[in-house]
């Protein structure tokens, strides 16, 4: 299936985007996928093609010229791998034209030199990557335009520092690119480079996002970076780094077992960390594994790797708000929302998610494309600890959650907290940020605990912490401590869901307020707060209906009327795509008698749903004293063969308080 560019993109109030109108089945329909996302960036090329300038005036923390590189480069990703597969592409000349005027230093478009830590290094993987897979680029250059290219992709960047990240891989396929061409490259860097990356190896598959020091393992040390071009490493230069290349396959085996908890049988990721605006890319460690001739671990299939990618892309194909006005993809993860953006995400940024294209460059008679799809989550045990990572990953009660301790960004990102420091992180309901800095509304508080020291303005949360991976009772747990001020000190306990009570989790916070008092707000999961029938905001339950709150969503900052607030025994809960809510399990001799009620957070604060309530329990602790909280945390996503009338369904099946935490509460 072919697009029909020469028609042009319309988009309106009822047309869909042609990446929506896809049914996806096979190869060629995942090449007409990547050829959709593609046709919109041609009107925002530059005369000679070296840049693309994406829809969106935003600014980022690199000049506006490496933003516009950063544009040309990212769909690079999708376009080689189409080639890489004996696939075409309309618009191939497009980008062998930018290579020759981006290189060229007599060019009005000429890139530039990248200066130490410069966001053109970022660029010059998929840059180096396509040189190395798609011939014809080069083929495509005159001697004098391939010196341009070997200057400007070798010699610079050799030359400069990187940040001690992920990003050294980069520099890797810079050199990697010119290597397989016969270009001029740097193979004491290539090699330097990738033996300081080998420091952030921790085990069992496993790499860091940096140095010691640093507890940071998302996406970036999979799909978005660090397996992924492990194997793609394998895979180009495993002939001439055998034993090497063999070391990352079979920590790419051993990963996958882990990562395979990350992905939903409807197709959903765990949004976790920062940079998910890349989106689909969270999937492309799968067709790197195929790619890479990795023979899969047991019990995994290839059916099943088929299926997590398949369905992963179904899935963003129902996403029709991430699409700008002129069909590009937006800053942003369900819809265009700048509040859960990074510093470095410019309107191209979005385009690393043409990663998960990865799967093009493998052959259509690999087992990937040839196998039915299947689903992994009939051989997955539905909980299981990760040593490294810090988590503990849940498949019950409809949907993938990972409990979470102890991970940090290494520098101040716009809402660490959230992307790094929550409890919990689910594929049904995602994550929000703060788009403001004042009262629960604009804090967004889902899945964390807030604590105030002046009366609820503003709100302290987990960033860094202690963490360690305990078992309890037959049952893995996660401790963490932290202190939200340099007087008050938390310990927290994260307990998962038991087949038995499928849709709780269990949170519980040892909290001392040595040295002031503090307001205390634990938030369960954000929901959609609009009801079916007409977008409004919900009302107090309805049965019949099946959607609303209790208590009474009040909204619009009051914090007083009656109506608003209940018993923390009794809980708070609101329905409308599926069910969330909170309970408070502690006696009031120890808790300080918990209340609950609706946060009515500010729009766009959540990743996937533009306007939530979240269902949050509050209380006092006096200074001076020690308490002890422990919440339930309930979830039930909507999802196929689940009837409104049963999201509330295990509500009050709320499950005990362990016995070895009611001894270690001292009960």
């Amino acid at each position: 299936m072919a697009s029909q560019p020469s028609q042009g993109l319309v988009l309106g109030y009822t047309t869909l985007h042609p990446f929506s109108q896809i049914p996806l089945s096979d190869r060629a329909s995942v090449q007409a996928l990547l050829r959709a996302l593609l046709d919109p960036l041609e009107p925002f090329f530059s005369p000679l093609k070296a840049r693309v300038r994406c829809p969106g005036a935003t600014a980022v923390r690199f000049d506006q010229t490496a933003s516009e590189v950063e544009g040309f480069a990212r769909p690079l990703w999708g376009v080689a791998c189409l080639l890489a597969g004996g696939g075409s592409y309309r618009g191939t000349q497009w980008w062998i034209d930018g290579y020759r005027a981006g290189t060229d230093p007599e060019s009005t478009e000429y890139w530039g030199y990248p200066s130490d830590n410069d966001q053109r290094m970022v660029e010059m993987c998929p840059l180096g990557f396509a040189l190395a897979v798609a011939p014809q680029i080069w083929e495509g250059l005159s001697e004098r335009e391939r010196g341009n290219v070997e200057a400007w992709l070798g010699n610079s960047i050799n030359e400069k520092n990187m940040p001690n990240t992920n990003w050294l891989w980069f520099r890797v396929f810079a050199n990697l690119g010119l290597k397989k061409n016969g270009g001029k490259f740097s193979q004491e860097r290539l090699d330097a480079d990738i033996k300081h990356l080998e420091t952030f190896y921790r085990g069992d598959g496993w790499s860091n996002d940096g140095p010691e020091g640093i507890h940071q393992m998302d996406y970036y040390s999979s799909s978005f970076a660090i397996q992924f071009l492990q194997l793609l490493y394998s895979k180009l230069a495993g002939e001439e780094d055998p034993e090497r290349a063999a070391e990352f396959r079979k920590r790419a085996q051993m990963a996958a077992l882990d990562l395979a908890h990350y992905y939903d049988e409807e197709g959903r990721a765990i949004p976790f960390g920062r940079s998910v605006g890349y989106r689909f890319a969270m999937v492309s460690f799968w067709g790197a594994l195929a790619y890479a001739d990795v023979e899969l671990p047991a019990p995994l299939t290839w059916g099943m790797v088929k299926g997590i990618v398949m369905r992963h892309l179904r899935w963003w194909q129902t996403q029709h708000d991430m699409w700008s006005s002129s069909g590009t993809l937006t800053i942003g993860y369900s819809y265009p929302n700048m509040y859960m953006a990074e510093n470095y995400n410019s309107p191209g940024s979005p385009y690393w998610a043409c990663l998960a294209f990865i799967c093009l460059a493998v052959p259509e008679t690999h087992p990937f494309w040839t196998s039915e799809e299947e689903n992994h989550w009939d051989v997955l045990p539905k909980v299981k600890a990760l040593k490294h990572p810090g988590h503990i990953m849940s498949n019950l009660g409809g949907h993938c959650m990972l409990l979470s301790s102890g991970q940090a960004c290494s520098y101040p990102m716009k809402g660490t907290h959230a992307k790094y420091g929550a409890f919990a992180y689910s594929s049904a309901y995602a994550y929000s940020v703060p788009p403001g800095l004042l009262t629960l509304e604009q804090y967004a508080l889902a899945s964390q605990l807030g604590l105030s020291d002046d009366g609820g303005e503003y709100w302290k949360t987990r960033r860094l912490s202690e963490s360690s991976l305990q078992t309890r009772g037959g049952t893995p747990v996660l401790v963490s401590l932290w202190s939200p001020f340099p007087d008050v000190h938390v310990k927290t306990y994260l307990i998962p869901p038991h087949e038995s009570t499928p849709n709780w989790h269990l949170r519980a916070h040892h909290i001392r307020a040595e040295g002031r008092a503090v307001m205390t707000a634990d938030g369960g999961f954000a929901i959609s707060n609009q009801r079916a029938a007409d977008g409004r905001l919900l009302g107090l339950y309805d049965a019949a209906a099946g959607e609303g709150t209790r208590p009474k969503l009040i909204g619009n900052y009051d914090t007083v009327t009656p109506e608003g607030w209940a018993d923390g025994r009794e809980g708070a809960f609101a329905v409308s795509k599926g069910a969330v809510g909170v309970r408070a399990l502690e006696g009031k001799e120890l808790g300080n008698g918990r209340t609950a009620m609706l946060v009515n957070a500010d729009p766009n604060s959540n990743l996937v749903e533009s306007r939530t309530t979240i269902p949050t329990l509050q209380g006092t602790v006096a200074k001076g004293e020690s308490v002890w909280y422990v919440t339930a945390v309930y979830a039930k996503p909507s999802a196929e063969g689940v009837k409104r009338d049963e999201y509330l369904s295990g509500w009050e099946a709320v499950p005990g308080v362990p016995g070895w935490l009611r001894e270690e509460m001292g009960q």
